[in-house]
């Protein structure tokens, strides 16, 4: 199993990173928490992994913290939530923040995380209200991609469809928050902050 990885960062395009160790380029899914907070393309990065294996597929699910990697391990164990909604789980709120909502059963609030729905909300409650203590996420600034290939709200679209939001919801959340001069990553921080109604 792979748990670990250090290398040079290569690429991100939400949710997907290319991290080049010794030569072997690894591609990752990531949560949009960890994407935040990557440095530029080129540098090196450290990133803690999950290492899916299944029948049909092997993927690589990366973190930059431990926190987060606990939280989508946990996640992964409720029945009816993927790899996919996890990812949206982290993407759309910090680890402390959904702890909170957790502990406090507010299903409400975690249905608006694109794929929960009331019935996986309250199993998220029922089943991690014992195991969410103690986590805590702190959020660094993140840095706009090196060399983007399209301009920052394009990019943010894409990102955050990926994530499961509707094309039409994406497109009314971008023009709501984006201004000028923000980078992809402050699109999507501010999207998925209206988008959940912080």
């Amino acid at each position: 199993m792979i748990g670990r990885l250090r290398g040079t960062l290569v690429s991100k395009q939400p949710p997907w990173l290319l991290v080049d160790v010794g030569g072997v380029g690894y591609e990752l899914e990531a949560p949009m928490s960890t994407i935040f907070d990557l440095p530029a393309t080129g540098k090196e990065v450290i990133l803690l992994t999950h290492h899916a294996v299944k029948e049909d597929s092997v993927a690589l699910y990366g973190f930059l913290q431990e926190s987060e990697r606990a939280l989508f391990r946990s996640l992964l164990k409720v029945s009816g939530i993927g790899a996919k909604i996890a990812l949206a789980v982290l993407s759309g709120v910090s680890t402390g923040d959904f702890a909170r909502l957790v502990q406090a059963g507010d299903v409400v609030a975690l249905t608006k995380i694109p794929g929960i729905g009331k019935k996986t909300a309250e199993r998220i409650v029922v089943e991690l209200r014992d195991r969410v203590d103690g986590l805590d996420h702190v959020r660094l600034p993140g840095q706009a991609p090196a060399g983007a290939p399209m301009d920052a709200a394009g990019e943010a679209t894409v990102a955050l469809q990926q994530l499961g939001y509707k094309p039409a919801e994406v497109t009314r959340l971008v023009q709501k928050v984006a201004a000028d001069g923000d980078s992809a990553e402050a699109i999507i921080r501010k999207a998925l902050r209206a988008a959940l109604g912080g």
